[in-house]
């Protein structure tokens, strides 16, 4: 009973507080500085491209994956060809697709992985990794990372891109 009344009390401070004022009410219309007569913006000879041409990719045969225990803080790097499947600790890790930027594209790779941990039923992650930006769609596990470092045609082309990393 005492936990709904703290409740209750903190919410009817929160309405006795005074309100806050923005920025936009509390400076004067006049307070900025007019430009000068005269002065005009620079404008562009021709017009921006409304399309971009398409992006291409190239499928891989086989991708380099990188794995983090949080715990230990032991990183292991590891290949794994398309439609394969890999234990890493307790991570069943299934590479669905590979792919990498065509010529002249610009250096990237990204993977199609399902990612389960063999205590659960479903898996943990579904979808496709971007070895330039782990974050945008990472595995969210207490325990592992799991992330892309490249994706190539041969076993020979993964262990050179992973030099670089």
């Amino acid at each position: 009973m005492s936990r709904h009344l703290a409740v209750a009390a903190t919410a009817l401070a929160c309405l006795a507080l005074p309100p806050v004022l923005t920025a936009a009410q509390t400076i004067p219309p006049d307070h900025f500085k007019k430009a000068p007569e005269g002065i005009t913006l620079p404008v562009l000879e021709r017009e921006l491209p409304t399309e971009r041409p398409p992006v291409t990719s190239v499928p891989g045969r086989q991708a380099r994956l990188r794995g983090l225990d949080k715990m230990t803080g032991q990183i292991s790097t590891f290949d794994l060809a398309v439609g394969e499947s890999m234990r890493y600790e307790r991570l069943e890790i299934t590479l669905k697709a590979c792919r990498h930027p065509g010529p002249g594209e610009g250096e990237d790779a990204f993977a199609y992985l399902v990612i389960r941990d063999v205590r659960h039923d479903g898996p943990d992650f579904a979808g496709w990794m971007f070895a330039s930006s782990p974050a945008l769609s990472a595995l969210d596990h207490p325990r592992y990372d799991v992330w892309v470092l490249s994706c190539s045609t041969s076993s020979d082309d993964a262990v050179a891109d992973s030099d670089q990393n």
